[in-house]
């Protein structure tokens, strides 16, 4: 069984996902920790849990998502997976960190690339890749049916979506890829958003405006 661990990291807030299990393995998804003290934080969790990171996750490339990839790789020895369509914004996250007044140490490693419907496998537990573009190019969410949750990135937030006046962004594709990706799971599934609270896919459905 998945245990979910959420933190709040950077001047942009960003939710960093640590998902563990009994057996003590688990997935980093979009370390944004950018502050050493932010480093800090996600590396005494783990320690102090007796973690043992298996794979680091991206759902996407911008700059809020990725500050702690280099960190995390370098840390554990661990490759960022990420969707072959994120290459070029990942490779612009330097330039934008300069533009937002957030310089950071870039990760410029290899990468491995997920597929949309590929299987992401923590022993006994499974993330299915989900690609829901529109926020970025090859944003995807991970899914864990088993246990009713996914984790949609900048995709889809509670009363809100992602926004898309970012390069590559755009709203048509954004919204349907909520529609036919997200909103299709059961209505009770749980979605940890990239900033924010978390919500449910039957709370959105009824009350997100932009999915009128």
């Amino acid at each position: 069984m998945i245990t979910v661990k959420v933190f709040e990291f950077s001047p942009i807030q960003e939710n960093t996902y640590l998902l563990y299990n009994e057996a003590k393995n688990c997935i980093i998804i979009d370390p944004g920790c950018y502050t050493q003290e932010e480093r800090d934080e996600l590396y005494q969790f783990i320690k102090s849990n007796e973690l043992i990171p298996m794979l680091l996750l991206n759902t996407h490339g911008h700059l809020d998502h990725v500050f702690g990839n280099k960190f995390v790789a370098e840390t554990f020895q661990l490759i960022p997976h990420i969707h072959p369509l994120e290459k070029e914004l990942l490779a612009y996250a330097p330039v934008s960190g300069l533009m937002y007044n957030l310089p950071f140490d870039h990760y410029e490693g290899e990468l491995i690339y997920l597929e949309a419907g590929q299987s992401i496998i923590l022993d006994t537990d499974e993330l299915k890749v989900l690609f829901t573009p529109g926020h970025s190019p090859g944003s995807v969410s991970f899914y864990c049916e088993k246990q009713n949750f996914v984790i949609s990135g900048d995709v889809l937030f509670k009363n809100s979506v992602g926004r898309t006046d970012l390069p590559g962004g755009n709203h048509e594709i954004l919204i349907q890829s909520i529609k036919n990706q997200l909103l299709v799971l059961p209505e009770d599934t749980v979605v940890y958003s990239g900033h924010g609270v978390k919500t449910t896919i039957g709370e959105e459905k009824r009350g997100n405006g932009y999915l009128a």
